[in-house]
């Protein structure tokens, strides 16, 4: 008996410390610090639309294989058997088999067509890709922002319930010794409890953000992450016209624009391609007899041209509808350029906007924090009002709101401007 107690003291042990080790490994899984860098990588490793834009950039890539073997040879293999007879008689088996081969010499041009066509639906599906993880990068940078904007907002409503709660007991001192109206203490109740919801839709924000911000970067929404970045400024260097510039060369929309030109192009040489001959070799091994495959052997060997003469204008109607295809992506790529230089200058604009409030909105709570001090010495000395004190307070918390705002709100032009631009873009 003493022998087995001594041997199951270890084992619990072990079970022990392996429980201690797995709840240990189960919180830091569940709570963990992010930098945005490192949620835009996770972002990029799980976000669905990433494989989906993948996945299509692998079929597109098969499609240039498929076009290219219309200028391969084939080769197929032909079988057929015939049991025939009559009445009284012995039946007769048949048997024919056929090796062809054909390979298209000149197709006027309508393969290569293709080929080109492919190539440029390929590079269309590849730049897909980077369009997609540019999108991802905005959405993770703006979740990630949006997270950090309500952390703080609830930070401001906080330190305004604590200091109506103070303000309160003030308030409740002063009307029991009799220097001020009743009145004075349900203002300061009532403030109090307007400051409690705001706290409590604050936190509501937050926790909505949160699972917003989880949701796209792929982890379970209950997931609880401390953010490493804070919102700060950071000055955006390049001007406007290089901004420009820069879209025009970098932007996935523009590479994909000249892609479905180019796509459009090719579809115009294929369209030709009906008024030109076409010429194939072609090869043929056969075997005929009573006896699989046939004891027969027979071949042949040729070359076949053909040339459509008259096609009651089937040919021209298609050289009509790819130029007038042509002529629409033509005016979609102008529309694109212009497309991708506004959005340039919206983002630049929005985000100068929200540079000029970052400063303003510093003096702001600066000139509360001292008025509200101020109606709060008065007010304790029996010279002001206790209105003057909520509103100050109320100043104090809607500067505090406007300056994160403003950080925000510059923070996220600034991503939209630098997606905008491609900055991102490989």
């Amino acid at each position: 008996m003493l022998q087995k107690k001594i041997r199951v003291k270890p084992v619990v042990s072990l079970l022990a410390t392996g429980l201690l080790v797995l709840n240990t490994a189960i919180s830091f899984a569940a709570t963990s610090e992010l930098s945005l860098d490192e949620s835009i990588t996770l972002a990029l490793q799980n976000n669905p639309s990433i494989k989906m834009a993948l996945a299509d950039k692998d079929k597109a890539f098969w499609g240039i294989k498929e076009t290219e073997g219309g200028n391969m040879p084939t080769v197929s293999l032909g079988s057929s058997g015939n049991r025939s007879g009559a009445e009284g008689a012995a039946s007769n088996d048949s048997f024919n088999t056929s090796l062809k081969v054909n390979w298209p010499l000149y197709t006027g041009g309508r393969v290569e067509g293709l080929v080109d066509q492919a190539k440029s639906n390929a590079n269309i599906a590849s730049v897909g890709v980077e369009k997609v993880k540019e999108q991802v990068r905005l959405d993770t940078t703006t979740a990630y922002f949006s997270v950090l904007q309500n952390n703080n907002l609830i930070k401001v409503n906080q330190e305004t319930v604590n200091s109506l709660t103070e303000h309160l007991k003030n308030v409740k001192a002063q009307y029991e010794v009799g220097t001020i109206a009743k009145s004075d203490v349900l203002r300061s109740e009532v403030e109090l409890a307007n400051a409690q919801q705001n706290l409590t839709k604050a936190q509501n924000a937050y926790d909505v953000s949160v699972a917003s911000f989880n949701n796209i970067i792929g982890m379970p929404l209950d997931s609880q992450n401390t953010m490493k970045d804070d919102l700060a400024y950071v000055q955006y260097e390049t001007s406007l016209e290089d901004s420009i510039q820069m879209a025009l060369q970098k932007r996935p929309e523009i590479i994909q624009s000249q892609d479905t030109i180019n796509a459009a192009k090719a579809g115009m040489k294929v369209a030709d391609s009906g008024k030109m001959p076409t010429v194939a070799v072609n090869g043929t091994q056969g075997w005929s007899g009573s006896d699989f495959p046939g004891d027969k052997s027979n071949w042949s060997v040729g070359v076949s041209a053909s040339w459509n003469v008259f096609d009651a204008g089937v040919t021209n109607s298609k050289i009509k509808q790819a130029k007038a295809a042509m002529d629409k992506v033509n005016e979609g790529d102008r529309q694109t350029r212009t497309g991708v230089e506004l959005e340039v200058r919206q983002a630049y604009s929005s985000m100068k906007e929200a540079e000029a409030r970052i400063e303003t909105s510093k003096v702001a709570v600066g000139k509360a924090t001292e008025d509200l001090k101020a109606s709060q010495a008065k007010y304790y000395a029996g010279v002001g009002t206790n209105l003057d004190v909520i509103d100050a307070q109320m100043s104090l918390t809607q500067a505090d709101t406007n300056s994160i705002q403003a950080l925000y709100d510059y923070n996220v032009n600034k991503a939209k401007l630098e997606k905008a631009v491609g900055i991102g873009v490989e």
